[in-house]
């Protein structure tokens, strides 16, 4: 799993006035949960979220507290409705003994009998819910298409599950092999 380093600042004032003057300086007001501790109040700079955020990795990160660092991941990000600046970030910090759930995505490896055909690889569910221990937490979900015929689907359950558990009901389709409107209306022309 890749690591993000990020610094933050601890908040002295909490409050509806000093989170917005946070935000009105380019800061994102944020609480740090996770263990027996009080939660830790801090603030990051806005920009250090567009490597976090706006990627389709996952990302777990060392936070920089003033000296202190603390692992975490991205728990929760509220944005404004309009403007879209951050409002506020949940960071859930993280204990090497202390399995954890994250949202994984998928990836398609493999040649299919049926894209071979001319059908179409149809993606029905881009991440997976995982739980496992911070150092066995895959980067992506590697899933076979090897043999996958025209109609066919892959489903949660056909994923092999190496030091962490998909939490995703066992029946829940990951990606099908579809068939394309041309190859249908000439088999009824067939027919």
């Amino acid at each position: 799993m890749e690591y993000l380093d990020m610094v933050g600042y601890y908040r002295k004032d909490l409050g509806r006035k000093a989170s917005k003057d946070l935000r009105t300086e380019g800061y994102a007001p944020c609480v740090l949960y996770g263990g027996h501790d009080e939660p830790i109040h801090f603030y990051v700079p806005m920009i250090l979220f567009r490597e976090l955020v706006y990627t389709p990795d996952v990302k777990m990160v060392v936070m920089d507290i003033e000296g202190t660092e603390y692992k975490c991941i991205l728990q929760d990000i509220t944005f404004h409705p309009v403007s879209e600046v951050i409002l506020h970030v949940d960071f859930l910090r993280l204990y090497d003994d202390v399995p954890v759930k994250m949202d994984i995505p998928v990836s398609f490896k493999g040649s299919s009998p049926g894209l071979l055909k001319g059908g179409k690889l149809v993606t029905k569910t881009r991440k997976l819910t995982v739980k496992a221990l911070p150092a066995d937490m895959p980067q992506s979900i590697e899933v076979s298409i090897e043999g996958l015929e025209l109609g066919k689907s892959v489903k949660v359950s056909s994923i092999k599950q190496d030091n962490f558990t998909i939490l995703n009901n066992p029946m829940v389709t990951i990606g099908s092999i579809e068939i394309p409107r041309a190859l249908k209306s000439a088999k009824s022309k067939e027919a």
